[in-house]
This record gives structure tokens, C-alpha cells and sequence, in this order.
């Protein structure tokens, strides 16, 4: 992890699954240079785990809010990961299975 590099954890909410949000959301990240994740979430939601400057960070929460055309984004929320778990982030922004409970 570079030493100006954070990772933040997003939950967006709304119209967001079986609307070509995750593949979205990877085209940016991987645009961006982030690292991490994204996947859906069995309540309806998507999570996002992304490490980069905070700067570009900024650009893909902002942009996270708007979401592909045929999506309706309601919220989004985020918080910072750990330290620990942000380092043991793989190369690359990848798309992985649902979380289920």
C-alpha cells in the first residue's frame, strides 16, 4: 500500500443488482487505478472494498452515486478499512460472490 493510499469500504443501496452495477463499477475502479472489490449482497445491496489516493477515492464515491444508466441509486454510505485488511488487498479491482448471511 502506498503511504498516501487509504481503503474505504462502500454499501450502496437502491436499484443496484441485475442492472450491470458491478461491471460498472470495475471498468471505473480499474480507470481510476484503484484496488479491491466489489460484490452484491443478499439484502439488495452492493458493497465495495477500494484502496487509492484519497483524492481518486473521492472521484469514485462520487461517482458511485450516479451508478450505470439503468441503475437508481438511493444511498451510499462509507466507512474506512483497517489497516490490516486494506494490505492484504490482491492486485487488481475484481468482481467476487454475493455475501450471503
Amino acid at each position: 500500500m502506498a503511504a498516501d493510499d487509504i481503503a474505504v469500504r462502500f454499501r450502496i443501496k437502491g436499484k443496484v443488482q441485475g442492472v450491470g452495477y458491478r461491471a460498472w463499477a470495475v471498468e471505473r475502479a480499474e480507470g481510476l487505478g484503484l484496488t479491491g472489490w466489489i460484490r452484491n449482497v443478499s439484502d439488495g445491496s452492493v458493497e465495495v472494498v477500494a484502496k487509492g489516493p484519497k483524492a481518486v477515492l473521492e472521484v469514485f464515491f462520487a461517482a458511485a452515486h450516479a451508478g450505470p444508466e439503468s441503475s437508481r441509486v438511493r444511498e451510499v454510505k462509507h466507512e474506512n478499512v483497517p489497516a490490516d485488511e486494506a494490505a492484504a488487498l490482491p492486485p487488481g479491482f475484481h468482481a467476487v460472490a454475493t455475501k450471503r448471511p
